[in-house]
């Protein structure tokens, strides 16, 4: 359990998605100077937490308001501004729960008692593929069927990571024509998936992040520890999206091309 300050927003922070800021509360370019004082690397980081729809942190117990699990950010460029604040550029790191938040005068600003989740990955990643392959209970183990399963189970992967690219390449390119922001041009998605392309995990972070998702939607995503139940979840909510997009004709989510951000690390 470690204690880390918390920076609550509007959206959920991915892993290895790119975040910048604009500080300029007094309580956190107070947040922003007392990292600057920490030796550079992982530790100049702080805690991004959702904020729940219609709740607001100043107006009841931040507990109520927030959602428990975030996603640290760590501080990769400063630039401070005239008017004493701060532009920021952040990378996404690590996911967290909320155990306990701590309010107090000194810091001014947020700070919570957090466990860190780690990534279900290995092979519990396998395990959704090799349920009914497996040798019932008692039989002795068989190296060639072993690596049969193995074999399986990392082309089931291979298989949802294209189908899942594929729907969101269809489901920005549907979102950017609806919204004319394609302007005769393709949506920059290619580079996007090429910069992901070969990584499921960083792929189902790019789609959580890019999408344009309820806050619930996305916070299920942020709160699975599995790549692989992650990109099937992402492989429901697209085509429920595209359902909407190319029968309905409208977004079903605020203007904007992208809610959260969508550069990758």
């Amino acid at each position: 359990m470690d204690v880390i300050p918390l920076f609550p927003l509007g959206t959920p922070l991915f892993p290895g998605m790119v975040l910048p800021l604009q500080v300029f509360e007094p309580r956190y370019r107070r947040l922003v100077r007392d990292l600057l004082e920490l030796p550079e690397g992982p530790a100049r980081c702080f805690g991004v937490v959702a904020i729940r729809q219609g709740w607001e942190v100043e107006h009841v117990a931040p507990a109520e308001a927030l959602y428990d699990v975030g996603c640290t950010a760590r501080l990769q460029t400063v630039r401070p501004q005239p008017d004493g604040g701060f532009h920021v550029v952040t990378v996404g790191g690590d996911r967290f729960r909320l155990l306990d938040l701590v309010v107090a005068e000194e810091p001014p600003y947020l700070q919570a008692e957090v466990e860190w989740l780690a990534e279900e990955e290995a092979a519990e990643e396998a395990a959704g593929d090799q349920e009914g392959l497996t040798a019932p209970g008692g039989w002795p183990a068989d190296p060639q069927h072993e690596d049969l399963v193995s074999e399986v189970a990392r082309g089931s992967m291979d298989v949802l990571v294209r189908g899942v690219g594929a729907l969101f390449g269809r489901y920005v390119t549907a979102v950017a024509t609806l919204t004319g922001d394609v302007d005769g041009e393709e949506p920059d998605t290619a580079d996007l998936l090429d910069a992901v392309a070969g990584e499921p995990r960083a792929l189902s972070y790019l789609v959580a992040s890019a999408a344009l998702l309820t806050a619930e939607d996305r916070q299920e995503l942020l709160a699975e520890s599995a790549t692989r139940r992650r990109l099937q979840t992402e492989s429901r909510l697209l085509r429920r999206e595209l359902t909407l997009l190319e029968t309905i004709g409208a977004v079903p989510a605020p203007l904007q091309r992208f809610t959260g951000p969508r550069s990758v690390n």
